[in-house]
Parts: structure tokens; C-alpha cells; sequence
């Protein structure tokens, strides 16, 4: 899967793509197929797929993220038969929905998998051409410029959601070349994605009992445990693996009833009854593994709250070598592995496979995540997050745990400017980088706290409109609410600027800019003043637009220096549109 040749498919995929009617009689002569006359089909309903124009379709699929997906009904139903039933059913349920687009809901036909748009437009296509397409560009590669992108975790997930796609809709001689595909590839996937391909295997048993039978040798003769077992696959599966085990002498040894109580109590989000049964002293966080499952299967509110307790080591290793980190950069969760960081989490950490922490992260975030160029404003993916947080250096000095120190030797009036400072900064943060400072107060628990506003500076409560100016010189007493609230927002802009150094810099340039001094001390109202506040704004709303579009320029570059061509390029929509058209 490491080529493209390995996606191109000669034309006797097309012919076997065909169906075939079965009542035809075997002794009828077929005349000579025309191959050419097919490939030129084939290409004509190639470009019928990737136009734009909605007319050419009377269908949509409708995915998860609210995205849709057109088709036409006529081309769908006379290839896959899972489409010529679902359609006919829609409109049997509906006798007018042939006057408008039929729609088709994901999540009701696709219900073991949350498949992605790219992996939907593949399957598409080759309904539509009989042909398999190579993936785009940073879909099924990961953000490791070294990776081979043939067995990492976007290469694996595009063949198995395009696997369990093809299997849904009835297309065969899809799930046969893409189980081979699978087959190559097993060997080298890391044990986590093993199981994974065999969720999928048993899904799709029958045509995939190669596939079931090669997972499952693998697994039996792992060191996976139980507990991941469980989570991972049906319970079935489980007691074949068991009872495989078993018969070679590999039997892996079943938690004690103690931590398996722990880790219902987690899953159940009852801290209280974690609690107790530790004070039972049968078992401990650390025995019990207890970070590590919090991290890997239970709600992040469960896991941030076990963190805050303190009572279990953030860099104690599991039995197959992997730290809390390793897990939460698997989970792919930047708010985890931020609060991991911020309670001793050594990033340095290497587990048995030679992976540290951030290399985890590279290899389950697809390329296209990290490289997109983001517009302002936009939220960034998660896997993006991971990689920037983990990208930083490893010795950052201690985190700060509050400012009560800078905060006794400053007086009222001081206070009130580094209150309405730190305000305008993190709501600038928010409109810029909503993710980003979204992470950054909720690890410093801003949601606590009551923000400080221009209506709080008014004693009397008239709800008169105060000029920028009165804001740092109106009277005000710093209450015990106001200090909590500094030292949250000094929390906040201090995580910003340890694990988002980008972002920060760009906050910087903006605080700095001398013409927002200007318009706010504008006091004079005058049909003068309204025009130079508009001449400001636009300057000030220049500047910013050409210091957002700076600061991309210099993120895709860094993220793609030293890339392979497959990482090249980034991978944004020229319109922001939703599109199964081929990415440039």
C-alpha cells in the first residue's frame, strides 16, 4: 500500500466488477468484450462522479458530520444491490420522494463503524467506475515523515472502514482485493490496530476468513490482556482467544475482583466508590493499572478528575511497556495529554517498540491533519493538537500553580489592569484559536471562575457605557472572585504559551500593535473620531489578517520540511465545501 501501482487496477476489474445474472444459461456464447469501449464507460462515469454540477444526481449520502455525499440512483442501484433495495425502500416509504433528492443516513446503514468521508467517496467511486482510486493525498498517511505510510494508523483505518463499506453495500470483489491489502499488512501493525482488523474480520466473516483466522493466530500468541480484550472485541471473540490460549499453555492470568471493581467504578464515573474500595487495601491505582484504563476507555472528566486525586504515578508503565502518555497519544485526546504534562508525565519516555509519546501521536494523526492550513477561527483536529503539544521541548521548568505570590505585593488598581489585560488576551485567543484556548482554560479551570466584564466596573448598576479609558481608570475593589479569576487566566496564558508557543506569538503581535492604544483612548465621539476609529479598525483588522496568513505560511512550511511527497502538500478545500472530487 506503500505505491500507487498497488491501487491500479487493470481493466479485467472492471469486467469482473459486473454483475452476473445468474439464470443466464452457461452455454450461450458471449460476444468479445470490447475492452477499451469499457475504459472509456468507465471514464465518462468517472467524470460524471467528480462533477460539481448537483444536477447530474437525484441521492445523498448523509454522514456523521453532517457532510453529503451525491449520487446518482439509476448508476448506484444497477451496481451494488445493498443501494437498489435501500432506494426502493425509501421510496416506497415515501411515493414523493422521487420528486426530490433521496436521502440516506449514514449512521442508520454503517452502524459498527464511524467511517469518514474520504473512505464513503472511495467506495463511491468505485460504484460508479469499477475501478479502485488511489486515497488522497494525506488520508491514509500519517504525520511521521518517515513512516512508509503502509502499516501506521490512517493506513489501516482508510482500508478497514473502505473494507466494512464495501461489505455493507454488497460489492464483493472489493472486500477481496482490500482483505488482501489487509493480509499484507498485519504482520507490521502495531497489536492495538490488530485488533481492530479483526473486529472488522468477524464482521465481515465469511468473506473475510482469511483475514479472521491470521488476526486471531496473532492475538492468541500476543501479550495483549484481558481487560483489552474485552474492550476491544465482541465477547465471543474473547473466549476463542481465551480458550485458544489455553490449549497452547499461553494463558494470560484474569484481574483480581478488586480491579476489576475499580475499573467498573471508573467506567461508571463513581470516584466515590473507587475510593472505598482502595480504602478496603486490597489493591492500589498502580496494581490495579487504573490510569491507564482511565485514559483509554472511560470519559476524559473521569480521567481528569483520577489525575487531580494524585494518587497514582503518571509514568508507571503497563505490562506490555507503554506509560499513561504512550496511552493518551493513542487515544489521540490533547486534553489529556496536556494534563498528563502538567502532573510529571515524562514525554521522553520510550515504549518497548522504540516509540516515544510524540512519535505515538505522528502515526495515528493523518497528514492531512497536520498540514492543513486552517482559516481563522477555525477549530484544529485533535491529532494536530497532539503532535503541537508533544512537538514542545521536554524541560519547560515547573508549571505554575498560581500567582497568590505576584498577586499579595500588587495593589487594587494593578490588579484591575492585569484582570482586563489577561480578559482581552484570552477572548482574543478564543476568537483566533478556539481549540486551543478552549484546552488551555479548561487546564486551568476557568469554568469556576466569573469572567470579568465592563458591567462589573459599574458600583451603581446604571449600565452606563464606559469608554476604553474608564475601564483601567473606574474605582474598583479586588474582590476574592477577581483573584481567582487572575489567577485562572494567568494559568491559562501560561499553558498557551508553553504548549501552543505558536499560537502565543501571534497573540503577542497583536497585544503590541500600537494602533489598538490609539482607537481605545478615542474618547471624543465626534463624526471625526467615528471615521478615525473605522481607519484604525481596518488597519488593525490588515494587520491581523496578514499576521494569521504569516503565521499559516510559516506552519506549513515547518510541517511539511522534511516530509515525503505523499506529505507534500496540504490538503484544504479551495472553497471550504464538502466534495468527493479528486484532491489536487
Amino acid at each position: 500500500m506503500d505505491t500507487i501501482d498497488s491501487y491500479e487496477i487493470s481493466s479485467t476489474t472492471i469486467l469482473s466488477a459486473a454483475p452476473t445474472d445468474n439464470n443466464t444459461e452457461s452455454s450461450v456464447a458471449h460476444p468479445p468484450v470490447d475492452v477499451s469501449a469499457l475504459q472509456l464507460l468507465s471514464n465518462h462515469l468517472e467524470s460524471l462522479f467528480d462533477s460539481p454540477e448537483s444536477s447530474y444526481s437525484d441521492a445523498k449520502l448523509i454522514l456523521s458530520d453532517g457532510r453529503e455525499l451525491s449520487f446518482n440512483r439509476c448508476i448506484v442501484a444497477a451496481r451494488s444491490p445493498f443501494f437498489k433495495a435501500a432506494l426502493a425502500a425509501a421510496a416506497d416509504k415515501d411515493p414523493e420522494s422521487t420528486a426530490v433528492a433521496t436521502k440516506l443516513e449514514m449512521k442508520n446503514i454503517a452502524t459498527d463503524y464511524e467511517v469518514g468521508f474520504d473512505s464513503v467517496a472511495a467506495v463511491m467511486a468505485y460504484v460508479y467506475t469499477g475501478r479502485v482510486r488511489p486515497p488522497p493525498k494525506g488520508v491514509s498517511d500519517c504525520a511521521d515523515e518517515d513512516c512508509r505510510h503502509v502499516s501506521c494508523r490512517p493506513a489501516v483505518n482508510f482500508m478497514v472502514e473502505v473494507t466494512y463499506l464495501a461489505f455493507i453495500f454488497q460489492i464483493p470483489e472489493l472486500v477481496t482485493l482490500y482483505q488482501r491489502h489487509l493480509l499484507d499488512v498485519v504482520d507490521k501493525v502495531i497489536i492495538e490496530d490488530t485488533l481492530v482488523i479483526l473486529k472488522l474480520a468477524n464482521i465481515c466473516v465469511k468473506e473475510c476468513k482469511k483475514l479472521f483466522d491470521k488476526c486471531t493466530e496473532i492475538i492468541v500468541n500476543s501479550n495483549v490482556d484481558i481487560v483489552t480484550l474485552k474492550k476491544s472485541l465482541p465477547q465471543g471473540i474473547v473466549k476463542q482467544v481465551i480458550d485458544n490460549r489455553k490449549e497452547l499453555g499461553l494463558e494470560l492470568p484474569e484481574p483480581d475482583k478488586h480491579v476489576s471493581n475499580i475499573h467498573k467504578a471508573l467506567e461508571s464515573h463513581d470516584l466515590t466508590l473507587v475510593g472505598l474500595i482502595l480504602e478496603e487495601g486490597r489493591t492500589s491505582l498502580d496494581d490495579a493499572y487504573a490510569l491507564h484504563f482511565v485514559v483509554a476507555y472511560c470519559a476524559v472528566e473521569t480521567a481528569t478528575e483520577l489525575l487531580k486525586l494524585g494518587l497514582a504515578d503518571v509514568n508507571r508503565r503497563n505490562p506490555r511497556g507503554y506509560t499513561v502518555l504512550h496511552v493518551a497519544a493513542m487515544r489521540k485526546e490533547p486534553s489529556l495529554i496536556a494534563f498528563l504534562l502538567t502532573k510529571g508525565a515524562n514525554a521522553s519516555e520510550v515504549a518497548l517498540d522504540g516509540r516515544t509519546a510524540l512519535l505515538i501521536a505522528k502515526q495515528v494523526t493523518k497528514a492531512g491533519e497536520y498540514n492543513c492550513i486552517l482559516e481563522r477561527g477555525k477549530d484544529a483536529p485533535k491529532g494536530r493538537l497532539c503532535v503541537e503539544i508533544l512537538e514542545q521541548p521536554e524541560k519547560l521548568g515547573p508549571f505554575i500553580e498560581g500567582a497568590s505570590a505576584s498577586l499579595a505585593l500588587a495593589d487594587d488598581d494593578e490588579l484591575k489592569i492585569r484582570l482586563i489585560d489577561f480578559e482581552n488576551r484570552v477572548q482574543m485567543a478564543r476568537c483566533l484559536f478556539p481549540k486551543e484556548a478552549h484546552l488551555a482554560m479548561e487546564i486551568a479551570e476557568t469554568k469556576g471562575t466569573s469572567e470579568f466584564t465592563v458591567d462589573s466596573l459599574d458600583p451603581n448598576g446604571t449600565g452606563a457605557k464606559r469608554s476604553a479609558p474608564d475601564q483601567y481608570m473606574a474605582p474598583f475593589v479586588f474582590q476574592e472572585k477577581h483573584r481567582n479569576r487572575l489567577e485562572a487566566l494567568s494559568k491559562t496564558v501560561e499553558f498557551g504559551r508553553r504548549f501552543f508557543p505558536r499560537c502565543s506569538a501571534l497573540l503577542d503581535k497583536i497585544a503590541d500593535c500600537e494602533t489598538l492604544n490609539i482607537l481605545a483612548f478615542l474618547e471624543k465621539d465626534t463624526p471625526e473620531n467615528r471615521l478615525q476609529k473605522r481607519q484604525k479598525y481596518m488597519e488593525i483588522q490588515e494587520s491581523l489578517l496578514m499576521a494569521f496568513s504569516k503565521d499559516n505560511e510559516e506552519l506549513g512550511k515547518s510541517s511539511r520540511s522534511g516530509s515525503s511527497s505523499s506529505t507534500s502538500k496540504s490538503t484544504k478545500r479551495s472553497n471550504g465545501k464538502p466534495s468527493h472530487r479528486r484532491r489536487p
